[in-house]
């Protein structure tokens, strides 16, 4: 399957010339686009309030993707990496008009997976050197750390990924793949779902 999104910000907007840059594009590469998704939303929500996120988890291998401009996934940057790393994994094609992107099994779908998992990488130091760096404050004040005798634990492993757990399980995967992704056991995992089901129930 062939898919066209096409996205405006604004009512003021018209979604005609995403349409025609989209079919010219479709027409010099001899493909005919099977269906055409559009919507007027802006960028900075989220896939999952859009009809992006619905038509990014129907894709499958060999499905490919057509748009304007990368921007028309969103304007956040780890936002858009995401959902082409998501592309990238279910083995579709991104086609970009304006930038001439093409984004599937070749080298630049490989730099892009490469600047991903770096990116991550960077994230996670970055939040551990935060960490680090507010206990040594803390124990410096002389602030007890952990927890008190008798109290219960109130973080674990998972604690802080139940977005991505969330949004993982939404687009299919399994949980064998979620603790893969996650670095983490089965038991971990299960245990955590048990958590947020919890919550979910007393809220």
């Amino acid at each position: 399957m062939i898919y066209a999104y096409i996205r405006v910000s604004t009512d003021k907007q018209t979604v005609e010339n995403q349409r025609f840059e989209l079919q010219n594009f479709a027409n010099e590469r001899r493909l005919v686009i099977d269906k055409w998704v559009s919507e007027q939303v802006t960028g900075t929500k989220s896939e999952k309030e859009r009809k992006l996120g619905p038509l990014l988890k129907k894709m499958k291998k060999g499905d490919t993707l057509i748009l304007s401009e990368i921007s028309r996934l969103g304007r956040n940057l780890m936002g858009i990496m995401s959902m082409l790393h998501l592309c990238m994994m279910k083995e579709t094609c991104v086609f970009t008009v304006k930038e001439n992107y093409e984004l599937g099994n070749n080298i630049n779908s490989k730099v892009l997976a490469f600047a991903f998992g770096l990116s991550a990488e960077i994230e996670r130091e970055l939040i551990s050197q935060r960490t680090k760096e507010a206990l040594a404050r803390r124990k410096a004040e002389g602030i007890q750390l952990g927890r008190k005798k008798g109290d219960k634990n109130t973080h674990y492993k998972l604690t802080g990924k139940e977005n991505v757990i969330r949004t993982m399980l939404d687009y299919g995967y399994s949980k064998a793949a979620i603790c893969r992704k996650l670095k983490c056991n089965h038991k971990t995992l299960d245990d955590h779902l048990a958590r947020m089901q919890e919550l979910l129930a007393t809220t």
